[in-house]
């Protein structure tokens, strides 16, 4: 049972992130600042308005619990003003028609084929499994409430956008029971590897001085060892990969319920579109694909 359980973590982590691409690039493409500056949302607001437009015209400390490593005060510093700036309906909108126009540009005659069809069809049917288990996940039950694009590419999205959302709350339920706050949690990815410590403290907005607060906290709990790399120790490590497996069970439901075989189909399917996304807005990604 065990041995299965692993296999189905394995082929659902794989599945996920090959067609976490196809979602992930709406947050750089230029198409997305566009569509948000026409409203007058620009920067940071443009990124939290949008992924929190589902939630309705929410709350500073609701989009907070929710991202959950964002600094507070970043997140403060642009909502609620933003609602005032342009409705959740409006960002919403502006979203799915960038994700439209990125594809297009991106991928041109691809998002009218056969291929995008089955992929869409594929993703959407594992996608639908997930609706019956809203609990505990609040941004996924938010995007879940929204009506599904037609046209196959913004399917194929909107499905990989309740995927991530549905895994994402998962891993903050995880990273609760495991008592990592959100600045701890930043930390333990960057000591994971590969993305760059000071990369992450910078698009988080935290400060120096709560970033290193943060090590000294964890070095104190028996994560980090001393000195002056950011490094694990053995047992830091091993509940670091605990955190990550026990995401992986939680976000697996979706991927079992199509099957391995689809699983792979999936992944064959998309890895095309994923890598071209990636080469054009996610270079860092490539790699992994």
């Amino acid at each position: 049972m065990q041995m299965k359980e692993e296999l189905a973590c394995a082929y659902a982590r794989a599945t996920w992130n090959m067609v976490e691409p196809f979602h992930g690039a709406v947050y750089f493409a230029p198409e997305a600042q566009a569509r948000y500056a026409e409203l007058g949302v620009d920067g940071r607001a443009g990124y939290f308005g949008s992924r929190a437009a589902a939630l309705g015209p929410a709350s500073a400390e609701l989009v907070i619990a929710t991202f959950y490593n964002f600094s507070p005060e970043l997140v403060r510093s642009v909502v609620p003003a933003v609602w005032k700036t342009a409705s959740p309906e409006r960002l919403l909108a502006a979203r799915l028609a960038a994700v439209d126009a990125t594809l297009r540009r991106i991928l041109g005659p691809a998002v009218h084929s056969p291929r995008m069809e089955r992929a869409a069809e594929l993703a959407q049917e594992a996608a639908r499994a997930t609706l019956l288990h809203p609990q505990g996940r609040p941004l996924f039950a938010a995007h879940a409430a929204l009506p599904w694009p037609h046209e196959p590419h913004l399917a194929l999205w909107q499905a990989q956008t309740l995927l991530r959302e549905f895994r994402g709350d998962g891993h903050i339920a995880t990273l609760l029971a495991a008592g990592l706050d959100g600045i701890e949690a930043l930390v333990t990815h960057a000591a994971a590897g590969p993305v760059a410590a000071e990369g992450l403290r910078r698009t988080r907005a935290w400060s120096e001085d709560q970033w290193a607060q943060a090590v000294q906290r964890l070095r104190e709990r028996g994560w980090l060892a001393e000195g002056p790399d950011l490094a694990f120790t053995v047992e830091g490590r091993e509940r670091r990969a605990m955190v990550e497996h026990t995401t992986d069970e939680q976000a697996a439901l979706p991927y079992v319920a199509i099957g391995p075989e689809k699983c792979a189909e999936l992944r064959r399917l998309v890895r095309p579109y994923s890598v071209a996304l990636a080469e054009e807005l996610l270079p860092w990604r490539v790699g992994s694909l």
